[in-house]
């Protein structure tokens, strides 16, 4: 614990030397949030709707920083420690391959609530946002995406050979989850071909699954998107540690 502590503190200290966190999971998911809620204001999702365009892309907005985060920022700090040495020189010392990984998860998941709190309460200051289900239900959903995401990047990061490769991967993963999954351009406005090419990113699955928490919806419609984040979660997490490269 105390290795942790140590590594943790110095790891948010480098973290937050960069702009690239603070603009793209801080500021990014704020801006789309006053862009939806000065274009639509108060205007139903749908015609005949009971709730607002905002109050259902909330959760597609949340995923902003959490697919930032996981898919882009930590593929690229492992793999840059990895091209420094930095990691040849911890796999002479008593730290682990998961306790690295784990440092930076949580420096991520920090970054990720911190963006989910701005972003609710820009909604709801400014443009009147109100959460429909549990936000217990929410906020588990919201772990659980944020776990099967960050697992992702974890693999990239852990078995890519050098920066230049894991950078190529999470720009492939990133950029068309941030686009066409719903986090920025909202998957209601989507030509039907796009929204049936877009249920293939996994991203997609977890945007559907925090609009049902976050419009109170049945949450057994949504068994499918609970089983891929779960799946993806398991199976990502287990190849990173395992075929995890130090040089």
């Amino acid at each position: 614990m105390k290795a942790f502590r140590a590594l943790l503190k110095t790891e948010i200290r480098l973290s937050l030397r960069g702009m690239d966190m603070f603009i793209f999971a801080i500021c990014l998911p704020v801006v789309v949030v006053v862009i939806l809620g000065a274009v639509f204001g108060s205007k139903p999702a749908f015609d005949g709707a009971d709730y607002t365009f905002l109050e259902q892309s909330f959760g597609a907005v949340a995923t902003i920083a959490i697919c930032a985060g996981g898919v882009m920022g930590l593929p690229l700090v492992i793999s840059d420690y990895r091209s420094r040495k930095i990691l040849k020189r911890f796999k002479v010392t008593p730290t682990s391959p998961s306790l690295i990984l784990a440092v930076q998860v949580v420096i991520y998941a920090l970054y990720s609530i911190a963006s989910l709190i701005l972003v609710y309460t820009t909604g709801a200051i400014f443009f009147g946002y109100q959460l429909y289900g549990s936000w217990l239900q929410f906020l588990g959903a919201y772990l659980l995406v944020m776990l099967s995401m960050f697992s992702i990047g974890l693999l990239v990061g852990g078995i890519a050979p050098n920066m230049k490769i894991a950078g190529v991967a999470a720009s492939l993963l990133y950029f068309p989850m941030l686009i066409f999954s719903g986090a920025t351009l909202p998957y209601e406005v989507m030509p039907v071909n796009l929204q049936k090419a877009a249920d293939l990113l996994p991203l997609t699955q977890g945007i559907k699954l925090l609009k049902a928490a976050s419009l109170g919806l049945p949450m057994e419609g949504v068994f499918i998107p609970i089983m891929v984040m779960i799946v993806i979660a398991v199976i990502c997490i287990s190849i990173s540690l395992h075929f995890f490269k130090w040089e």
